[in-house]
């Protein structure tokens, strides 16, 4: 079976038409992704380097890659916002192979797999991890996002986000499908993943912008590495 949820596909692949829109439903995975670009290529320099980035989707995450010279393959199970991704290689002239494919079937092995904001979406997330794992290269680097699971996240990042700053559209997320960190963590270590950094992300409605910190109640990121 797909590790996937068709009501979760069907409920992204409407809205795939808007994934490159900097001010639609899309608007904080574009305001994130210079701080989670930094943050992995501080871990692992991406020139020349083999990434796949699972659950790709419009593939704003693999180009910003691309363009720091990593050699990026992204898959996802959404067909449309693999269309997206493909038809807006056209304008960023970049070179990224895009595929349809579940990560448990997905062959070869890469310096760094990156799985962002994935974990919570589907219904088996420890099957992921070993996937991820799986096709890293020993000593390659995997990463991670999600969101943590306790009342402050259901607060911050379903009703606060959701319905009050109207961040997301209502209905993003699945408080139930949340991930501890120190799930996540337990997933990594029987996939023979070791922990490198455990950092939080927040949002400040005042300032209208994103950091990296301490504080990992709502989202959060992790960076493992690879075992021989």
């Amino acid at each position: 079976m797909v590790n996937a949820d068709p009501a979760e596909l069907e409920k992204f692949s409407r809205l795939a038409a808007r994934w490159w829109d900097p001010h639609g439903e899309f608007r904080p995975l574009h305001e994130i992704n210079p701080l989670r670009l930094d943050w992995i290529a501080g871990h692992a320099p991406l020139a020349g380097k083999d990434v796949l980035d699972v659950g790709c989707g419009g593939g704003i995450l693999a180009e910003s890659m691309a363009r720091k010279g990593a050699r990026v393959t992204g898959i996802d199970l959404s067909e449309k916002a693999l269309q997206v991704a493909r038809l807006h290689l056209q304008e960023s002239k970049l070179d990224i192979r895009y595929e349809k494919s579940p990560v448990e079937d997905c062959v070869g092995t890469f310096d760094v797999v990156t799985c962002m904001e994935l974990l919570e979406h589907v219904p088996d997330p420890a099957s992921m991890v070993a996937a991820c794992a799986r096709l890293a290269r020993p000593g390659g680097h995997v990463f991670f996002s999600t969101i943590n699971r306790n009342p402050k996240s259901y607060l911050f990042a379903v009703v606060g986000a959701e319905y009050v700053l109207g961040l997301l559209p209502k209905g993003t997320h699945d408080y139930q499908r949340f991930v501890k960190p120190s799930e996540l963590a337990g997933w990594c270590r029987a996939s023979g993943l070791a922990t490198e950094e455990l950092i939080g992300m927040t949002y400040n409605p005042l300032t209208r912008r994103y950091r990296l910190g301490r504080d990992c109640d709502v989202n959060y990121l992790l960076c493992c590495v690879r075992g021989a």
